[in-house]
């Protein structure tokens, strides 16, 4: 049995225009089934959070919103192409400074050089990093480099930003710093999709939920009705081991 909310069919209505529909979207690596028959519609300005135990399938299906992964079915854009960024677990960081760090990918994007400097002067400042801007991106703790890749991600002007587990192993005070970033892009008006494993962080930065169970998506519903309605089996207990783990 899976849940599907009367938002989850019509969430353009809800927020903005249609973004992305997935139909039917299935990936495979090998003789390994990592999502099957997904089908997920996606509107512009949603907050949406991909729950579910390890090896459900939540990355794979971040890596097919951006389209990395070859799949069966249909991934469908509506309109133009958006402009799409995935912040990963633990962000990549080339041995140059922090604000080279920056520029060099809004140089791959095609960005102007007077543009550059001033976009990534803005990002660090937005982000609390201004005053290591020479600092090298290496020796940033764990909890500034995710400020940084979240800069990074910002400055790009994504339409739409993945995040995979954007705060894990990050300490109370620094993933408080990062949810208040995501929080703040995604007032801007960007679509935010993002896994986790910790359901008071979902609770407070999304406003839809999908649950993922060995690769099938059991549950698409609105926060407020995730937590209240009846569930289907899988997904009732992984919400009440969160819980009572938390």
């Amino acid at each position: 049995m899976s849940v599907r909310g009367p938002m989850a069919a019509s969430t353009s209505a809800a927020t903005g225009a249609p973004l992305l529909t997935l139909t039917g979207a299935t990936v495979r690596f090998g003789d390994v089934t990592a999502l099957r028959d997904i089908d997920l519609a996606l509107a512009r300005g949603e907050r949406l959070a991909l729950v579910g135990a390890n090896g459900a399938g939540k990355t794979t299906l971040l890596r097919l919103l951006h389209g990395f992964v070859r799949h069966e079915g249909a991934r469908t854009l509506h309109g133009a192409p958006p402009s799409v960024v995935m912040v990963f677990q633990r962000p990549f960081m080339l041995r140059l400074t922090v604000r080279a760090n920056l520029r060099l990918a809004l140089a791959l994007r095609g960005v102007p050089g007077p543009e550059r400097a001033r976009r990534a002067d803005a990002a660090l400042a937005r982000v609390g990093l201004a005053e290591v801007g020479a600092r090298l991106a290496t020796t940033l703790s764990g909890g500034q480099q995710q400020r940084l890749a979240l800069a990074r991600a910002w400055a790009l002007r994504p339409d739409l930003l993945l995040l995979d587990e954007p705060t894990a192993s990050l300490d109370p005070g620094a993933k408080r710093d990062v949810e208040s970033l995501i929080e703040r892009i995604a007032d801007d008006g960007v679509t935010v999709v993002m896994s986790t494993h910790n359901l008071g962080q979902a609770k407070r930065l999304a406003r839809r939920m999908a649950y993922l169970d060995a690769g099938r998506l059991l549950v698409d519903l609105p926060v407020e009705r995730f937590f209240n309605d009846p569930l289907p089996e899988a997904a009732a207990h992984f919400l009440k081991g969160e819980l009572v783990w938390h």
